[in-house]
């Protein structure tokens, strides 16, 4: 596990960017946390880290269930707060996207977690602070343990 810590959305959005950037066809990402902890704003990062020219569309897509981001590879921005388990994740798709040939970001993800794939990058945000963000970074597999070092300023 690397623990990290922002201190202002733009921090928090850089550090997507990074994570991002290094991100791969078929990568899952599963962010938890409280509400206006930071999800957005981070993934708002890991988009313009992958397709920079789709970044200023990303917003919270708790209304819509998905955010969809074109390019190769495409972007599926999922939000689960108001599903009700696997078979709402199965209906809406996302179980699909799961095993699909894009990248998923899965906000929410204890609300599928039977759904998730085993290798996985989970991220939890808690609060520090006013702007101050503390981000676990946990790895599932070898590639989301390959990302993790890659963001570990240490390494």
């Amino acid at each position: 596990m690397l623990v990290l810590e922002t201190h202002s959305p733009e921090e928090t959005e850089q550090l997507g960017a990074c994570l991002g950037s290094r991100l791969l066809r078929g990568d899952v990402v599963a962010l938890s946390g409280e509400l206006g902890g930071g999800k957005t704003c981070f993934i708002r990062g890991v988009v313009r880290g992958v397709h920079p020219d789709a970044a200023d569309q990303v917003a919270s897509p708790t209304y819509a269930l998905m955010h969809h981001y074109d390019g190769v590879p495409p972007i599926y921005h999922y939000d689960c707060y108001r599903l009700r388990g696997a078979e709402d994740a199965f209906e809406i798709g996302l179980t699909d996207q799961l095993a699909g040939n894009g990248i998923c970001l899965v906000e929410w993800p204890e609300r599928i977690g039977s759904e998730l794939p085993a290798e996985r990058l989970d991220i939890r945000f808690e609060y520090a602070g006013e702007n101050c963000r503390r981000i676990m970074f946990l790895p599932f597999g070898a590639h989301a343990h390959e990302l993790v070092a890659r963001l570990n300023p240490t390494a």
